[in-house]
């Protein structure tokens, strides 16, 4: 009768079982699932039940002042939403203020954070002043903001008078307006931006910059070719909290019109998170309002899949585009020998 061995990836198998029977039967290996519950009964009663009734309170005709008394709908309160010219408004004011915003602030950012990464006298006083406006109160910083760009005693207005430039209306006109409250939005959050990159470009080995300069590359182009390519993870999550926080702006524009929920006298710089906003707690719409936060959970989704698709795509671009340049340079020196 034969014998048949047991092969490798069976006494692999059940050496791990072994070892996990082992562990289990340690005193206290259960103890840590104690640790970690606080963390998920939280995140149940503060995140997910919320997430989930509001989807179920976007069902139905759900009013403020009678709760309890709220009817099932279905769809009618999205039915609703996507036909009303408002929700439009708001997210065209939505898309404009973010690109507005984030662009300019994501670009000062990384030539700040280009700036720090090099041995400059008091970098630790820049480092630390840079993040003062991200520390400051937005109610402050956005009444603040709301003096300057004052369409009558504004300093802003004062400066282009003094040039012969006309005043603007920064407060009752569509893109002035935009461009004051993205403003603010690019103070704050610039500083924050040019930390995270900062922390990306010194995780970036030395060695690349030396070998870049040994090759006679000037700054920007080691800027372009070495710190470019090692931020690009880094780049890609600036790019979606900077979505995301573009998708839910609520704060600055709401005390930009002095706690008004409309967005300017024509509804100019109502975002999405106003709308939300304005319907559950002004208009008495908590379906709706619950409706308008669902399709924002939706766009969010879909922008950063959009973001991750794109800068997936272009790695796979560069990728074959330095395989082709290696192979050239490979194959070069054949070519002239022949």
């Amino acid at each position: 009768m034969a014998v048949v061995s047991p092969s490798r990836s069976d006494v692999r198998r059940v050496a791990s079982a072994d070892a996990v029977r082992r562990r289990h039967r340690l005193p206290g290996s259960r103890i840590g699932y104690v640790y970690v519950l606080p963390f998920f009964a939280v995140f149940l009663a503060f995140s997910i039940y919320p997430w989930i009734d509001t989807a179920w309170v976007s069902l139905h005709d759900t009013r403020l002042s009678t709760y309890d008394q709220s009817s099932f709908i279905g769809l009618e309160n999205y039915r609703n939403l996507f036909t009303n010219q408002f929700f439009w408004n708001a997210f065209k004011n939505t898309i404009t203020i973010g690109i507005i915003s984030t662009v300019p602030q994501l670009c000062m950012a990384l030539g700040i954070a280009h700036l720090l990464n090099y041995q400059l006298r008091g970098r630790t006083f820049f480092r630390v002043a840079i993040l003062m406006p991200y520390a400051t109160s937005l109610a402050a910083a956005t009444v603040i903001f709301a003096e300057l760009f004052n369409p009558h005693v504004g300093i802003i207005n004062w400066m282009l008078t003094s040039v012969h430039l006309p005043a603007v209306d920064w407060q009752g006109s569509k893109w002035p307006s935009q461009i004051a409250v993205s403003t603010i939005v690019t103070w704050r959050w610039t500083g924050y931006n040019a930390l995270i990159y900062l922390a990306g470009m010194q995780a970036i080995s030395s060695d690349l910059y030396e070998a870049a300069a040994m090759d006679g590359a000037g700054r920007w182009a080691q800027f372009r070719n070495v710190t470019l390519p090692g931020l690009r993870p880094t780049i890609l999550f600036t790019i979606v909290v900077s979505t995301i926080g573009a998708a839910q702006l609520f704060g600055e524009p709401l005390l930009y019109h002095n706690g008004l929920a409309d967005g300017g006298t024509s509804n100019q710089y109502q975002t999405l998170g106003l709308l939300m906003y304005q319907q559950g707690w002004v208009n008495d719409r908590l379906g709706l309002a619950s409706a308008t936060a669902w399709t924002m959970f939706l766009i969010i989704v879909l922008a950063v899949c959009a973001n991750v698709l794109l800068a997936r795509r272009r790695e796979r671009l560069e990728g074959g585009r330095r395989l082709r340049a290696a192979t050239l340079t490979v194959v070069s020196p054949e070519v002239t020998q022949r």
